[in-house]
């Protein structure tokens, strides 16, 4: 694994990150594969919210995208 790649997705998360545990959730990045898609874990209240696909998508995927444009892919998992 790129790890330069991994921190640098990692640092866009702590931007995001506070909002999230603001509510009471949090995001974990588990692993970049094929070089290009992030998988995250949500944790605490992301996990069950019924927002958390809106969340995904326009808060945390726009978010990696934007800081990191290798990143083509954003998908959520289940541990």
């Amino acid at each position: 694994m790129d790890q330069e790649l991994f921190n640098r997705v990692e640092a866009a998360l702590k931007t995001i990150r506070p909002y999230l545990e603001a509510d009471g959730g949090d995001v974990e990045l588990l692993e970049i594969t094929g070089g290009d898609t992030a998988r995250l874990e949500l944790k605490g209240a992301c996990s069950t919210c019924s927002m958390s696909h809106m969340t995904m998508k326009a808060g945390i995927e726009e978010t990696i995208k934007r800081a990191v444009p290798e990143i083509t892919s954003v998908l959520a998992v289940r541990n």
